[in-house]
């Protein structure tokens, strides 16, 4: 049973992972150890409020959720406000939680539960990397702790979603997400190339607005939100939920097909910074940084199928 170690951003992709997340523990399939919140989608208060939100609508109870980073290493903090709204949660205007974030940093809690439990969490990261990077700053014994860290972030053979070569998550902070890759620990990558073939349309979409729960009425008014914003990118009526895909390998890493490359993170180039770079040639120049290993592929009929029934057990 994985012990999931979760760093996010709480806007509506996120926001769906942790529904996916809830049922996996509701059923007895995995732990969610702790939740952390970084700037991203949102900003990390209002992020670990989100996160709470939504533990407490699944029925999940007693999980740690701890404020994070609230701006990149090196640039100007941004949000994703027109593609999650201004509470992150598609300005659905959800009541306040009734939980509080604890007081420990995100940053630090990812050492302490490391250190308090050798080689068994998982740390998922569906957000920015800054606070997995600074706890490495923190911990440089950090890489050696983890059993593996699941990313959802960058983009190689696809377009960026925030720039023409960067994904958001990285490009939110790519100092960070280069400390990351740089690491040396077991990283599992899921770029926009594996996620946006997995986009849900018209007929998934109306299955969760005929289901009469409160999580699945919850799930299809922040994802209308969203429809919103992709539907001129899709040029169809649908969305990408890019988060609870990198989740899903977690139990069930079969899901996926993968390359292994060492990856880097452009910090210079005018129009390229935040893109992430592998040496796809026959014959790569030598590269002593550890290999990624990157999801390229997937069972796309799986994934939404496994999404939905999640928020169906709920």
């Amino acid at each position: 049973m994985p012990k999931i170690l979760f760093d996010c951003d709480t806007g509506i992709d996120d926001a769906m992972t942790l529904l996916y997340l809830a049922s996996l523990v509701k059923a007895g399939d995995a732990e969610l150890v702790a939740v952390g919140t970084v700037h991203g989608n949102i900003d990390p208060r209002s992020g670990a409020l989100n996160t709470l939100r939504v533990l407490e609508l699944a029925g999940v109870d007693g999980v740690p959720v701890a404020i994070g980073a609230p701006r990149p290493m090196a640039q100007g903090v941004h949000y994703a406000l027109d593609f999650h709204g201004a509470d992150g949660l598609g300005d659905t205007g959800m009541p306040a939680p009734r939980g509080v974030p604890t007081a420990e940093a995100a940053p630090a809690q990812i050492v302490r539960l490391a250190r308090e439990n050798p080689g068994e969490l998982t740390l998922l990261a569906t957000g920015p990397l800054t606070n997995l990077a600074t706890a490495l700053l923190l911990d440089p014994e950090l890489p050696s702790l983890l059993r593996e860290v699941v990313i959802m972030g960058g983009a190689f053979d696809h377009p960026g979603n925030i720039t023409t070569h960067a994904e958001a998550n990285i490009w939110h902070d790519p100092e960070a997400a280069e400390l990351v890759f740089a690491a040396g620990w077991p990283v599992v990558l899921v770029p926009l190339d594996a996620t946006h073939p997995t986009a849900v349309e018209g007929p998934w979409l109306d299955r969760l607005a005929a289901h009469d729960s409160e999580p699945a009425r919850f799930a299809t008014r922040i994802l209308e939100f969203y429809i919103a914003s992709y539907t001129p990118i899709l040029k169809r009526r649908g969305c990408v939920v890019h988060d609870a895909l990198a989740a899903m390998l977690i139990a069930e890493p079969d899901l996926g097909t993968y390359v292994e490359r060492p990856v880097r993170v452009e910090l210079r180039g005018e129009l390229t910074r935040g893109a992430t770079i592998w040496d796809a040639r026959a014959n790569p120049a030598r590269d002593d940084r550890r290999p990624v290993k990157v999801m390229v592929g997937g069972d796309v009929s799986r994934f939404q199928e496994r999404l939905l029934a999640s928020v169906f057990a709920l």
